[in-house]
């Protein structure tokens, strides 16, 4: 746009009087640290030119003063110090503050913004390299031995109307020019594209996008990933089709500040109320249950696994040190089960909770896709970096479903998040290192589509080691036949589908998960509901209440950003000697555990007491925060009947576990897995080292005889043998924990006879041999 001279020059008499006035600090602090932008606020502008219509015209129409006040910051700087700038060079201006109506999202960024002054949040995708564009090209004229200059302006100049691009070769009179490309002058060139932040983005739609041009000293101020708020002007280019200019427009951002954004920038409002409850509610000693139960009251049972989930959301403490290790705060889990046990829904009840999280699947995201790629622009034909998923959920929760159904490619490629928290890229000349500080929850089918209990859960699950030990919990999830469960699952269900709120919408988990939170103080408690929480309870009985959505997310994203727990010396100890028990019971145990006991599993020990800590709103980690992640970690490794968990079982394990003096390590894998019959609180923990042997009727329970024979068919599969001696097999049943109640030798003997009669085995001279 070409501005009358005069106009100009009234301009930029009017801004050095506003550089004076205000800005004169800013200038000389420019000056000292050696930069050639000053950055001014939209509120001082309004002040400032109250009284005419400046204020508004500036931000509908910068095209117009941004030469004039480039032109007024120049000369102000140079009344201040003649020598800072060179020749040609001229400070450059940009802006920030509260644009209110203009603050905007690329969906929100319509046409009635073309031409005006625009704040853009969002989140970069691509980055391309940084060239350089040419800004005067200088030619000589060997003939003549005369130098001639031409400057070259595009949309994203300022000052006058664009010129052509093409470089002069000969003079007006024909004679031959030479380029001298020393004396040209050139200015950085980068494009960026910002994308809508996920968690705000419309479900169902795509989300939208827009072309960032940064210059100057702008370029390489962010990558892909980022959270950025960029200011600048919206312009339309025409867009070519077969030759001719067509009536549909491209449309550009020329960008003049841009400032990153805190993660945290769609952070709840907390009011006195909110911060009381909080409080109340960490001082409490069923925190944890409550938290647990609140989670997605929808979905009945899987108690400790929604446990494991609110520890995975509070997250523990990420550590830099000096020497340069990086040591991750972040929870990883994964859940492998039977079809039709609500993975997939407690995976969106993190996406409905967690205030970042990005939702793929095994079968619809590659290896790129969830870290990163490098592509080609379609203009310019340059290789550009695009960020994958796992980048985009940069402190964040990353939700893979169907984890079974990826490629092994694609899953070797999250290896390096999953453990470094970076994505390395090597490909097409571009070298980079990407941040992606995320928690993985994965969930997936056993390797043949149902969870097959003969075998060890390693071969059911079917993934490498490798990956294994990168996650810190993994949950075995079963579809258990039981009349009593089925019963209370489908009176549960049905609530849940009679059920609906006063807004029409069905089910307990109040909001949905993509609309605005609004502000302000928020309910503590759901409030009863008999069609939706059945009965009250008897006199005496507590009903459990639930937290609502709202302020669940409210006390997560509290606990998680505002407190920073240290480990105390009674919980190291605690820690070592419960890593040491666990190294011991692994080597022992024939079956395994779900997850391999490796260095990791102590740093997960750490990060699930440490997220206890935050929980409870303590700045120590004590030994009871120990205490309560080495539950969750015996569950999540040793529970090999695969069935709820009983109370009491965990508190008479607790109990042996304090007599350690009395109990040699050895015998801990055999006790972990053994099934307790606890009638009193005074029964004597040591009981369960020798349980006592069954007197022999001449009758076995069909649950004996299933347990025997998976036992050791387990034990002949696993050391592929074909005879083993009747001794023998009476060790193996009775090492294993099968039951609560030892196999005498009369009942093995009848039952290897029962085998023998159906053609299984033969017993020879005290040895079965299998058939």
């Amino acid at each position: 746009m070409d501005v009358p001279e005069e106009t100009r020059l009234r301009h930029k008499r009017d801004f050095i009087q506003f550089l004076e006035n205000i800005y004169m600090d800013e200038i000389k602090a420019l000056v000292q640290n050696k930069r050639h932008r000053l950055i001014v606020n939209v509120s001082d502008i309004h002040t400032h030119f109250r009284e005419s219509e400046s204020s508004s015209r500036i931000l509908k129409n910068p095209i117009e003063y941004m030469q004039s006040f480039c032109d007024a910051a120049t000369e102000a700087t140079r009344n201040i110090d003649p020598k800072y700038l060179k020749e040609g060079e001229q400070v450059l201006v940009g802006f920030e503050g509260h644009f209110v109506s203009r603050r905007v999202t690329p969906r929100e960024l319509l046409s009635e913004f073309i031409g005006s002054l625009v704040c853009v949040e969002g989140i970069v995708t691509k980055c391309s390299l940084v060239r350089p564009k040419v800004v005067k090209s200088v030619h000589f004229c060997p003939s003549t031995g005369e130098f001639t200059n031409r400057e070259y302006r595009d949309i994203t100049s300022h000052a006058g109307l664009p010129t052509g691009s093409v470089y002069p070769t000969r003079d007006d009179n024909g004679n031959l020019l030479v380029t001298e490309y020393g004396l040209c002058k050139y200015k950085d060139h980068q494009t960026l594209s910002i994308q809508e932040v996920p968690e705000n983005a419309a479900p169902g739609q795509l989300p939208r996008s827009v072309d960032v041009i940064a210059e100057d000293d702008l370029v390489d101020s962010c990558k892909p990933g980022d959270r950025v708020a960029i200011v600048g002007i919206y312009k339309a280019l025409p867009g070519k089709s077969k030759g001719s200019v067509n009536g549909v427009f491209r449309t550009i951002l020329i960008a003049n500040n841009i400032s990153l954004l805190n993660k945290e920038a769609n952070a709840p409002i907390y009011t006195p109320r909110d911060l009381q409850e909080i409080k109340k509610i960490a001082a409490r000693d069923d925190a944890f249950d409550l938290l647990s139960r609140s989670l997605a009251p929808s979905i009945y049972g899987h108690a400790w696994i929604k446990k494991a989930v609110i520890l995975l959301m509070l997250g523990g403490m990420e550590k830099n040190l000096k020497n340069g290790t990086h040591l991750r705060g972040d929870i990883n889990m994964m859940m492998v089960g039977d079809p039709s046990v609500a993975k997939s829904q407690l995976l969106r009840a993190i996406m409905n909770i967690a205030p970042l999280a990005i939702s793929t699947t095994g079968r619809g995201s590659s290896g790129v896709g969830l870290t990163a790629a490098v592509t080609s622009d379609q203009e310019t034909g340059e290789r550009r970096l695009e960020a994958g998923a796992m980048v985009l959920a940069d402190k964040g929760i990353v939700c893979i479903d169907e984890f079974d159904k990826m490629n092994d490619q694609d899953r070797v490629a999250i290896h390096e998040v999953m453990e470094q928290q970076t994505v390395t890229i090597a490909k097409a000349g571009i070298h980079a290192s990407l941040n992606a500080r995320c928690s993985v929850v994965a969930a997936a089918n056993p390797i043949y589509g149902t969870y097959d209990r003969s075998l060890t859960p390693t071969k059911n699950i079917g993934l490498p080691d490798s990956l294994l030990s990168r996650f810190d919990l993994l949950f075995i999830v079963l579809d258990q036949m039981d009349a009593g469960i089925d019963s209370m699952i489908s009176e549960h269900v049905l609530r849940m589908h009679r059920y609906q709120n006063d807004r029409g919408e069905a089910g307990p988990d109040g909001n949905l998960p993509y609309g605005r939170e609004e502000d302000g103080e928020s309910e503590v408690f759901v409030k009863y509901n008999r069609m939706l929480h059945g009965k009250k309870k008897k006199r005496g009985q507590t009903n459990e209440k639930t937290l609502t959505i709202k302020f669940l997310k409210k006390y997560i994203h509290y606990a998680k950003h505002r407190i920073q727990p240290e480990l105390t010396d009674e919980a190291s100890e605690r820690i070592a000697e419960a890593y040491a028990d666990l190294r011991n019971a692994g080597s022992d145990t024939k079956t395994g555990g779900t997850l391999p006991i490796t260095a990791r599993t102590l740093e997960t020990i750490i990060r699930l007491a440490t997220a206890h800590a935050k929980l409870k709103l303590s700045r120590k980690v004590t030994k009871t925060d120990a205490e309560a992640a080495l539950k969750l970690m015996n569950f999540a490794i040793y529970h090999q009947e695969l069935t709820e968990m009983d109370e009491r079982e965990q508190e008479e394990r607790q109990r042996e576990q304090s007599e350690q003096e009395r109990t040699p390590s050895g015998h801990r894998g055999n006790q972990v897995n053994v099934s307790v019959n606890v009638e009193s609180e005074t029964a004597d923990p040591m009981d369960v080292d020798e349980p006592p042997s069954e007197q022999f009727s001449g009758t076995v329970s069909a649950a004996r005889i299933e347990s025997f024979e998976r036992v050791f068919g387990q034990h002949m599969r696993t050391n592929r043998l074909d005879d083993i001696s009747i001794a023998d097999i009476e060790t193996v049943v009775n090492n294993n924990g099968v039951g609560a109640s030892r196999y005498s030798a009369d009942e093995i003997m009848a039952l290897l006879e029962k085998l023998q009669d159906d053609n299984k085995v033969m017993i020879s001279d005290g040895k079965v041999h299998i058939i």
